[in-house]
């Protein structure tokens, strides 16, 4: 398969977000094709200044490939997915578009409910409209969800659901682009992640503060997630979402795990507002139309009829939920060790 990037220009709304920067990481490597540009959209000029920074003082010998492409390929847009014309202006001249962009914090969300529907959908809807109106010549739009868009129970997870399906919509209304999501879980030592939380009430000598004893959820690296956005744009039909498959853990095992040996005490302080117990990457009704994708991966295929193709055998039955693929203890050491998260990495 030619390497997507290959001389295309590649837009990252939210660039300046944890999953933001590993893209734009990643497609800076040359690993899928050299960039003719990569342009990167956010409205927070000190994230963009680090970020620049960061590229700067690269210049090692592992990442001189990256640093040398950040000089010639990387530029960047002060701008809000909320403005119509901001979105306008950064789409008009780029091939690939990730839709990284979003309020993602659950109990922000629900106190600020609007807040996220103007991120969150309005955002996504100033982005086909774009495309639609202007007949904007974007190859692939991938949007990026959460879990939390399955069997939504909270603001943040609804206003993402609704997000995903204005994208799949959008190859209705754009058919010259094709629409694609990536949905998973909880991204490991993403900004916002319960990871960070627990290292550093660890490093402080606890307690460290975990919601319930049954509290699960699905875990992803984030060299994972990006993986997972990548297989979307690569193999995607118009109108899939990619999921993957991946394992979850008890979130007091988590704790404990990184705990290890340490006196330190685990403090139970209950279900923040909008939460779930357990989390669900495709509900019951989603699997019956879901397919097995590239390796690692399902296809949710899209349920407006003139996008649907005839699902054959569809790879599971019921919920795809986060208390049916736990790790134990001891996979999830191994877990972490594999993608070497540990205490001391902090």
């Amino acid at each position: 398969m030619q390497k997507p990037f290959e001389g295309k220009k590649v837009l990252v709304t939210g660039g300046t977000g944890s999953l933001g920067q590993a893209l734009v990481g990643h497609i800076l490597s040359g690993i899928e094709g050299t960039p003719k540009s990569v342009t990167v959209l956010s409205r927070d000029e000190a994230k963009q200044h680090d970020m620049r920074l960061e590229y700067a003082g690269r210049s090692i010998a592992t990442d001189e490939v990256i640093f040398e492409s950040s000089r010639q390929y990387l530029c960047f847009i002060i701008g809000d997915v909320r403005d119509y014309d901001s979105v306008l202006r950064a789409a008009a001249d780029a091939d690939i578009i990730f839709a990284a962009a979003a309020l993602k914090q659950v109990p922000s969300c629900e106190y600020f409910p609007w807040e996220a529907c103007r991120t969150n959908i309005e955002g996504a809807e100033n982005l086909v409209r774009a495309i639609a109106q202007h007949k904007l010549p974007v190859e692939t739009v991938v949007g990026i969800s959460t879990d939390k868009a399955c069997k939504p129970v909270n603001v943040m997870g609804m206003t993402k659901a609704i997000q995903e399906r204005i994208y799949i919509e959008g190859n209705l209304r754009a058919p010259q682009t094709r629409f694609v999501a990536a949905r998973y879980g909880n991204v490991l030592a993403s900004r916002g992640s319960v990871l960070p939380l627990f290292v550093n009430q660890i490093a402080a000598g606890g307690p460290v503060t975990v919601t319930t004893q049954d509290m699960t959820r699905f875990l992803l690296p984030l060299d994972a997630a990006v993986d997972t956005v990548i297989a979307a744009l690569k193999f995607a039909s118009p109108g899939e979402t990619y999921i993957p498959q991946c394992s979850s853990a008890r979130m007091i095992d988590l704790a404990s795990t990184l705990i290890g040996d340490r006196d330190i005490e685990i403090a139970l302080t209950g279900i923040r507002p909008g939460e779930k117990v357990h989390e669900s990457l495709l509900s019951a009704e989603e699997a019956a139309r879901t397919v097995a994708g590239t390796d690692g991966y399902y296809a949710m295929r899209s349920l407006l009829p003139e996008l649907a193709e005839l699902v054959v055998n569809p790879v599971l039955v019921g919920d795809y939920s986060s208390d049916k693929v736990l790790m134990t203890a001891e996979e999830l050491q191994k877990f972490l060790a594999k993608w070497n998260i540990a205490i001391e990495k902090f």
